[in-house]
């Protein structure tokens, strides 16, 4: 006889759903289907012999997550949402992801935006796992913001703001990320979304709730978030870093080049009108005119010029040097690297160098380093191909991996699915370095950062 509190007795029992068995195999099987983005596979310079090997290598590289899942259908939506990023569906957004696989799309977004699996636990193995392939003491360690263009006025974050792939104020989201590269590989270790400061009114409440952003999230400035989660990659231990680099969008504040860490040299990227002076100037009060009031600023005995001037000074030439070995061939620059001293609040501050690169299409870019004055130039050259990774990853993420696809709206799902992204990229890096260690790829298939990045570059 059925006992009277069989109900009681179910609702005390900790239930934990399983997926069949079935559906295990089923993972596996989706994660096989051949159905690879020919990009990735092209990047990468893998042969038709080789392609029916990335099943068996996603199911193994992907063991390390599933302790993060609570359930098996959990892992399922997660798995097949990294299958469907490395996949050559043309938009990989929650919902086409979801049809290619025969999943709910329903379950998807709710997986996305909701589920309570241990997204946090998933992020620090991914940059575990990141960390074992690229660290390293020569390394450097990259800020830069990307842009994700909206067309909607709902999704978290959205605002007319700056768009840097545009050129121009457009409705978009903005993320700050940090970047890892060395003579191993690179990586994107660190991401926010950049939240903008009319977010944090009171005509924005409805949506801050509606999107779910934490109650403690506070309005920060780009290079304010830069500085905090760097310090934050830092001193967590597992990636090693010589240099720091950073966009213009970072140079050009003081603040922030004031803020890193003192066992970093920075490579800062600045914009041309930035004034320095090739020598350092005289200080002083300036005498009295014998009218109004008396001088109580001090001013510097000569003004400073533009970085932009020094580059078209034909007295200071440009030096053709190889700033590395390509897949291609040498990686050639026009450079010009001397001393100078920067220029704070009009008066003359730290003794720096001045690094000018001129491309083959007559571009120029400048930067600001605090590296010592006895450094070789080789080490500034190394330091210029370092900073360009992040952008190759941003170039990889955005244009066969999805970066820029996610359409879900709220604050917990915009993180989870840069995550996944970045967990695809990583599996990206796991098929270079395993096929390059057993020589079966083409000379383009492994390209270490200081070429491939400056290969897309130059072309």
């Amino acid at each position: 006889m059925l006992n009277k509190r069989f109900p009681s007795l179910i609702a005390e029992c900790p239930r934990r759903y399983r997926a069949p068995k079935v559906r295990e195999g089923m993972v596996k099987m989706q994660l096989a289907k051949p159905d690879w983005n020919p990009k990735l596979l092209d990047e990468v310079g893998l042969g038709v012999d080789q392609v029916s090997e990335l099943g068996d290598m996603l199911d193994d590289f992907l063991a390390p997550f599933r302790d993060c899942y609570l359930r098996s259908d959990q892992r399922q939506n997660g798995e097949v949402f990294v299958k469907g990023l490395l996949s050559d569906l043309d938009r990989k957004s929650i919902e086409p992801i979801a049809l290619r696989y025969e999943e709910s799309v329903r379950e998807m977004q709710l997986f996305m935006r909701e589920a309570p699996f241990d997204d946090v636990k998933m992020a620090q193995t991914y940059k575990e796992t990141l960390s074992s392939r690229v660290n390293d003491p020569e390394g450097m360690l990259s800020v830069d913001s990307t842009e994700f263009v909206k067309k909607g006025k709902h999704s978290v974050g959205v605002s007319r703001q700056h768009c840097g792939r545009l050129g121009k104020t457009e409705n978009c989201q903005s993320g700050v990320f940090i970047g890892y590269a060395s003579e191993k590989g690179y990586g994107l270790v660190s991401y926010r979304l950049f939240m903008p400061e009319k977010w944090f009114t009171k005509e924005y409440e409805p949506l801050r709730q509606k999107c779910c952003v934490p109650d403690d999230v506070t309005f920060k400035t780009k290079p304010e978030m830069a500085a905090e989660m760097l310090n934050e990659v830092i001193y967590c231990g597992l990636y090693q870093a010589k240099w720091i680099g950073c966009n213009s969008l970072f140079g050009a504040s003081k603040t922030f080049l004031d803020s890193l860490p003192k066992e970093c040299y920075y490579f800062a990227d600045i914009h041309a009108p930035t004034l320095v002076w090739r020598e350092k100037p005289e200080v002083a009060l300036p005498e009295f005119s014998g009218r109004g009031r008396h001088p109580t600023r001090l001013k510097p005995s000569f003004p400073p010029v533009q970085v932009s001037q020094i580059a078209t000074d034909d007295s200071i030439p440009w030096e053709r040097v190889i700033l590395a070995e390509g897949s291609q061939g040498p990686i050639i620059a026009d450079v010009k690297v001397l001393r100078v001293i920067e220029c704070r609040d009009n008066l003359p501050g730290n003794e720096v160098w001045l690094y000018i690169r001129r491309f083959s299409d007559g571009k120029l870019k400048f930067f600001l380093s605090n590296a010592p004055a006895d450094i070789p130039k080789a080490e500034l050259h190394r330091a210029a191909t370092l900073r360009w990774p992040i952008e190759q990853c941003f170039q990889e993420c955005k244009s066969y991996l999805g970066m820029g696809h996610c359409e879900a709206r709220s604050w917990t799902a915009w993180y989870r699915y840069i995550l996944f992204v970045l967990i695809a990229h990583l599996f990206i890096l796991e098929v270079r370095q395993r096929f390059k260690k057993n020589g079966r790829t083409g000379a383009n298939a492994a390209p270490s950062p200081e070429t491939d990045h400056c290969r897309s570059v130059r072309r």
